[in-house]
């Protein structure tokens, strides 16, 4: 914990946990998050432009792998979205050390960066695993249950303008349930990894951490999730070519979103 109080700043308090302070941000910060990652990457660009690539790619690969198989690709499109702060966590490493003005990490050195804390960061990586395997079978009863004798046989004729119109039931039940669970692991994600990698805290402490800071600012913070949608959107309507730039840039400006919401120490 600090040992200074900054203006802003709200200090949970709790029996068992020694939870960081947490500040109040402005609308304007998910912006400036934006900037700043922009900046670490323009600074990283080999790394963070060789990570993007490797990402994207297997973005693309998994999605087109199920093709054939509507409900597993639309579960692996908005699953892309849950497992995105674990695949960042190179990212984070990265800007934490540009942050310090410390040299570059060699190519490899990022994806070593859970050793940093490897029991929280497994119980991390489980949970993860948990919440895809729930929502592929909740988008495989969503697709039964509206969509069972359609004909839909592809992740094309899906997302087609004409089976959207006709389908408009499915296409909110969707969004509906979806959404919920996004929000949920996002209001759970925003800080956690990357105060794992910085700090030797326990995956409690860095969940309920996260959760304390969506509730406090959780108008600006929904903007934020808003933003990480919007670009992820457009990187995956480019095939995902796009995304080997959105990634780490979004990964990038997430690291400077836990700087500006967790007090230092």
């Amino acid at each position: 914990m600090s040992t200074h109080a900054e203006p802003n700043v709200f200090h949970p308090r709790t029996a068992h946990m020694d939870l960081p302070g947490i500040r109040r941000v402005t609308f304007d910060q998910p912006f400036r998050w934006l900037r700043a990652g922009a900046r670490d990457m323009a600074r990283a660009w080999p790394l963070s432009l060789f990570y993007g690539i490797v990402f994207a790619a297997l973005g693309y690969g998994l999605v087109h792998a199920a093709a054939s198989r509507p409900h597993l690709a639309m579960a692996l499109i908005s699953g892309f979205l849950f497992v995105a702060p674990v695949l960042a966590t190179v990212f984070y490493c990265v800007s934490h050390r540009l942050e310090h003005h410390h040299k570059l990490p060699s190519l490899f050195v990022p994806l070593l960066s859970w050793r940093a804390n490897p029991s929280s960061l497994g119980l991390y990586a489980l949970m993860l695993v948990f919440v895809l395997i729930s929502w592929e079978r909740l988008s495989a009863i969503l697709v039964g249950l509206f969509l069972g004798d359609s004909g839909i046989g592809s992740l094309a004729d899906l997302l087609s303008l004409s089976v959207v119109r006709e389908h408009t039931d499915f296409v909110l039940a969707y969004l509906a349930f979806g959404g919920v669970l996004a929000l949920m692991v996002f209001s759970l994600s925003v800080v956690s990894l990357p105060m794992l990698l910085h700090r030797k805290v326990d995956f409690a402490t860095a969940l309920v951490t996260s959760f304390l800071a969506t509730r406090l600012n959780f108008p600006v913070l929904l903007l934020w999730a808003g933003l990480i949608a919007l670009l992820t959107a457009i990187g995956m309507a480019t095939d995902f070519i796009a995304m080997a730039l959105i990634f780490p840039w979004l990964g990038h400006a997430s690291w400077h979103a836990y700087r500006a919401l967790v007090e230092r120490e």
